[in-house]
């Protein structure tokens, strides 16, 4: 098993640092990929040509990149997902949510996620998250 972690949209891979520095010192393999900025759809093959494919990979990230991660999933069959404050809409727009493709997510995914989140009122999660099976 490894992780692979996507930075947010103002990050790189520089930033996912202490989370790759986190799970290696549990002896998890973890890497962080720097992703292109103008939109997920755009940084989805540049997210898998970095994790590769299938069971053995986890991926995840920081909000920008949890959603490539969780978007790339659909292609790549990852063995699961972590996704730390993923964003389920805009701040201020909680009608615009980016939860199209949950349904199709087949693999284990935890999300963690603040109380005040701007870009993802936590009971607006806890619902959406029900789309997904085994999510927690």
């Amino acid at each position: 098993m490894r992780i692979v972690l996507g930075h947010g949209a103002s990050g790189n891979a520089a930033s996912m640092k202490p989370y790759v520095v986190g799970f290696k010192r549990r002896g998890i393999e973890a890497s962080a990929v720097d992703l292109p900025r103008g939109g997920a759809e755009r940084a989805v093959p540049v997210f898998i040509k970095a994790s590769g494919r299938g069971h053995e990979v986890i991926g995840g990230g920081q909000s920008f990149g949890g959603r490539v991660a969780s978007m790339a999933t659909l292609e790549a069959d990852f063995g699961g997902l972590i996704l730390f404050s993923y964003p389920l809409h805009r701040p201020g727009f909680p009608e615009q949510l980016r939860t199209e493709h949950f349904p199709n997510i087949k693999c284990p995914t935890l999300f963690m996620s603040g109380d005040r989140d701007p870009f993802a009122r936590i009971e607006l999660l806890k619902e959406k998250i029900k789309l997904i099976p085994n999510a927690r």
